[in-house]
C-alpha cells in the first residue's frame, strides 16, 4: 500500500537499500552480496543522533540483507536492533517530499538492482531537482546509473562525485569477472569522477549531491549531509 501521511515529530531521511542478495558476475556465476553493514550504520546512526527519523525503502518492499563479509559481531547486534530496516517501504509507494534527504549505502548490491531501477532514479532526481541532500557511498552511487532528467539526460552529467574505484575493485579481486565498474560507467555519463587514494577516506559534494569512496569514507558523508541539513 502507498506510504501513509504523518505528522512526523522529527524530520525525516530516506535510505535507499539494495534488496539483492546476490551479483550476476560475467561468467554468469552468483556473488554473494548484500548491503555493507557499516555504509548503512554508520550514517543511520549519525542521522538518528542528530534527531531524524531514518525510514527505509526497497525496491519491492523485501528485506534487505547485509553481505555477510561486512559483519562484526557490534553490526549483526545493532542491525537487529533497527526494526524499520526489518519493514521497508516499497519504492514506489514513497513520496521524496516527505523527506528532508536521500542517502543510498552501498555494497555491491545496489550494482545488481538500482543501477537499473528507474524508480530509484526518479526519487534521487526529485531529491536533487528540489535541493535536497542526497548522498550514497561506495557501491551506493550504482543508483545514480538510472536516474535520467526530463529531457532522457543522466542526472548525474556534470557532477563531481565519487564512488568505489576501479582500482578498489581490482585490489578486492572482483574486477575481472564484473559485469561493469562502477567508476567506468559513471564516467561515461558524463560524471566528474575524483579518485582518492585507495580504500582512505574520501568524499564530494557538488551542489546537493555527497558522495563516498569507500566503507571508510562512511562517517564523512554522514557529517557532509548533515552540515548542508543543518545550514
Amino acid at each position: 500500500m502507498p506510504e501513509q501521511a504523518v505528522v512526523a515529530d522529527r524530520p525525516r531521511v530516506l535510505f535507499i537499500v539494495s534488496a539483492a542478495h546476490q551479483l550476476t558476475m560475467k561468467d554468469a556465476t552468483l556473488h554473494t552480496t548484500g548491503f555493507w553493514a557499516g555504509e548503512l550504520l554508520v550514517p543511520y546512526e549519525a542521522f538518528t543522533q542528530s534527531g531524524f527519523d531514518v525510514k527505509f525503502a526497497t525496491p519491492v518492499g523485501q528485506v534487505p540483507q547485509p553481505d555477510p563479509r561486512s559483519l562484526n559481531a557490534h553490526d549483526g547486534a545493532e542491525l537487529d536492533h533497527i526494526p524499520d530496516l526489518r519493514m521497508p517501504l516499497v519504492l514506489d509507494d514513497v513520496e521524496v517530499g516527505g523527506y528532508e534527504a536521500v542517502f543510498v549505502p552501498g555494497g555491491h548490491a545496489p550494482m545488481e538492482d538500482l543501477a537499473t531501477d528507474k524508480i530509484a532514479g526518479r526519487l534521487i532526481t526529485q531529491a536533487l531537482a528540489a535541493g535536497k541532500p542526497v548522498g550514497a557511498v561506495c557501491h551506493g552511487p550504482a543508483a545514480l546509473l538510472a536516474a535520467r532528467r526530463d529531457d532522457g539526460t543522466p542526472t548525474v552529467a556534470g557532477y563531481r562525485l565519487t564512488g568505489f574505484t576501479d582500482e578498489e575493485e581490482r585490489r578486492g579481486g572482483l574486477a575481472g569477472n564484473m559485469r561493469y565498474l562502477l567508476e567506468d560507467k559513471l564516467v561515461e555519463l558524463g560524471a566528474d569522477f575524483v579518485e582518492g587514494p585507495a580504500f582512505q577516506a574520501h568524499t564530494e559534494t557538488d551542489r546537493n549531491l555527497h558522495t563516498g569512496q569507500n566503507p571508510q569514507s562512511s562517517a564523512q558523508i554522514a557529517a557532509d549531509m548533515l552540515e548542508a541539513l543543518q545550514s
